[in-house]
């Protein structure tokens, strides 16, 4: 289902979609089972130390935001570490192409590879898409920290200030919208610094962003955000992105 009155005009269309929608369906128990997923495979890759392991620190903020409990926290890490049973997930990327020749990457974490690349390709045909072979649309996209901030919330001139002496690379208007990009590298260390300004910040990400894009039509963009939704909303699936853009007809029909 899409759901109206989402979307934002920008570079990251999705993006702005996908926060809408996750506080909307409030999918806690699913936001929690994937983002232990992500601190699983943090602590698996570089030890349980946060301060010693910035993706872990990342995938740890992540779930403090999404309210996730101290004890599933825990368990993640140590699960993560051997320490207790349940550590064995994988990291894959699956790419492809979506309806109107959209290019789709998938972030996947899975505790069983020949379950997932059947479900995910078969989630493409259904809506009239292909999964693709390595690479085929991973050139594109380049992963970056993503903040949204409501426009009316800031001042944009001292964000400006703000975010680029912390060392963020971008800041755009998205609509009602501010979007801040930065390097993966120091996605935690730009949101503690948002966070100790006082900037409200109202969903944030390590994701995907395209640096080449197409724009869609109203008729081209119904099937693309139903695949990106049912992408989205499946298990394994941590990030999904697309190189999507939406004319300003599908902004005005899809958000009515």
């Amino acid at each position: 289902m899409f759901y109206p009155g989402r979307i934002m005009a920008g570079h990251s269309h999705w993006a702005g979609i996908k926060h809408k929608k996750a506080a909307l369906d409030n999918k806690r128990g699913k936001i929690w089972s994937k983002l232990s997923k992500a601190i699983i495979v943090a602590a698996k890759m570089g030890g349980g130390d946060p301060e010693t392991n910035n993706r872990l620190r990342t995938a740890i903020a992540d779930a403090k935001m999404a309210s996730m409990p101290k004890d599933n926290i825990t368990r993640a890490i140590k699960k993560g570490t051997g320490e207790l049973a349940g550590g064995d997930v994988h990291e894959i990327i699956y790419e492809g192409y979506g309806p109107s020749g959209v290019a789709v990457i998938c972030d996947v974490l899975t505790d069983n590879r020949n379950r997932t690349a059947p479900e995910i390709r078969k989630l493409f045909e259904k809506h009239g898409g292909k999964l693709g072979s390595t690479n085929c649309v991973a050139w594109n996209f380049e992963r970056k920290g993503l903040f949204l901030i409501a426009l009316d919330q800031v001042d944009e001139e001292g964000l400006m200030e703000i975010a680029m002496e912390a060392g963020a690379d971008d800041i755009q208007q998205t609509g009602d919208h501010l979007e801040l990009t930065c390097d993966p590298e120091i996605y935690t260390d730009v949101g503690n610094v948002l966070e100790s300004a006082g900037i409200p910040v109202e969903s944030k990400q390590v994701t995907r962003l395209a640096q080449n894009t197409v724009t869609l039509s109203v008729d081209e963009a119904r099937p693309v955000l139903s695949l990106m939704e049912d992408l989205d909303d499946y298990d394994d699936v941590q990030n999904v992105s697309a190189n999507f853009n939406l004319s300003d007809e599908a902004i005005a029909e899809l958000s009515g």
